[in-house]
């Protein structure tokens, strides 16, 4: 088991340079699709596989989460894959920002329009220093309406009530 420390922020808008950074297409499959908020994901990065069962350390607190990662084969991966499953698509960027390597995560096909930025951190006095970037809007790591396991199997429409109440502006990736 590994403790992640992680801060999640909305992009107000893409970041300059971010298309030349390295990047990595993922899909993800939470399980079970009967669960509101699933926390066991499949997940394909690229040519890696991968199962991972996430959940908070301490009561709802989404910035430090127990996890739980097994590799799988290619072909664990074909026949887990072939469960039904709330699925998500995203390109990862990795930008770099200070000290720090944002995760950027722009998703996909339903959910096109919705970014966010990732920071992780190896101790709660390093998350608690992070100043919200220029290019991000509002921090929403407790905001479970963006956590993977809610996002997945939603459409942009789903969400765009409350994103404008938060006064995020849909984004374009062009």
């Amino acid at each position: 088991m590994e403790i992640e420390r992680e801060r999640t922020f909305l992009l107000k808008y893409i970041p300059k340079d971010l298309k030349k950074c390295e990047s990595v297409e993922m899909l993800d499959i939470y399980i079970p699709e009967s669960a509101e908020h699933p926390v066991l994901r499949i997940r394909k990065r690229g040519d890696v596989s991968e199962i991972t069962k996430k959940q908070p350390l301490v009561g709802n607190d989404s910035s430090e989460q127990s996890e739980h990662t097994i590799s799988l084969t290619p072909e664990e991966y074909a026949e887990l894959a072939s469960l039904s499953g709330k699925r998500l698509h995203k390109r990862r960027y990795f930008y770099p920002v200070g000290e720090q390597t944002a995760e950027v995560d722009i998703y996909l096909d339903d959910l096109a329009g919705l970014g966010v930025a990732d920071f992780e951190f190896d101790s709660r006095e390093a998350m608690d220093k992070l100043a919200m970037p220029d290019f991000c809007l509002i921090d929403v790591t407790q905001e479970e309406m963006i956590a993977g396991g809610i996002l997945a199997g939603k459409t942009y429409a789903d969400l765009e009530k409350f994103l404008q109440g938060i006064g995020y502006e849909k984004i374009t990736s062009d």
